[in-house]
């Protein structure tokens, strides 16, 4: 079994973001009634934010699941408890500034990420779908 390369991973990264960004910032700009470049720099800070979150979060939440069950497996229960309080800490982080930012309530700012974060799952489902059609992981050596 193959595993994609460092530099495949980087450019899947790298090309994920951009397309996001291409296409979440003419959108949101339309759909919020608020300039591009506004919603470019709620796009960039957004997905720096998140990804320095995500380093943050994930070493903490493994510190914590070594120290309170003695191994980092997740069990179903402990991936959905994962997610929720991620997201959760993501917004916490994220809404007080947009919305200042922004010049929108703290309410207006949530109903904007969570349109955000519709728009994401989505567009992530898809950009790994094509992903993967267009740069396929390569097939491993068979032993002779």
């Amino acid at each position: 079994m193959s595993m994609r390369t460092f530099p495949d991973r980087v450019r899947h990264a790298v090309l994920f973001e951009a397309f996001g960004l291409a296409i979440f910032v003419p959108v949101a700009a339309a759909l919020f009634n608020q300039p591009v470049g506004h919603m470019g720099v709620v796009g960039v800070v957004s997905a720096t934010i998140a990804t320095l979150w995500n380093f943050v979060y994930n070493l903490g939440f493994d510190h914590a699941m070594l120290r309170l069950v003695g191994h980092t497996r997740k069990s179903l229960k402990a991936r959905v408890v994962h997610v929720l309080l991620f997201e959760g800490g993501l917004l916490a982080i994220l809404i007080p500034p947009i919305a200042w930012y922004l010049g929108i309530t703290v309410w207006q700012a949530l109903m904007m990420d969570m349109a955000i974060v519709g728009f994401y799952v989505v567009y992530t489902f898809a950009y790994n779908l094509a992903y993967d059609r267009v740069f396929p992981v390569p097939q491993a050596a068979q032993p002779a």
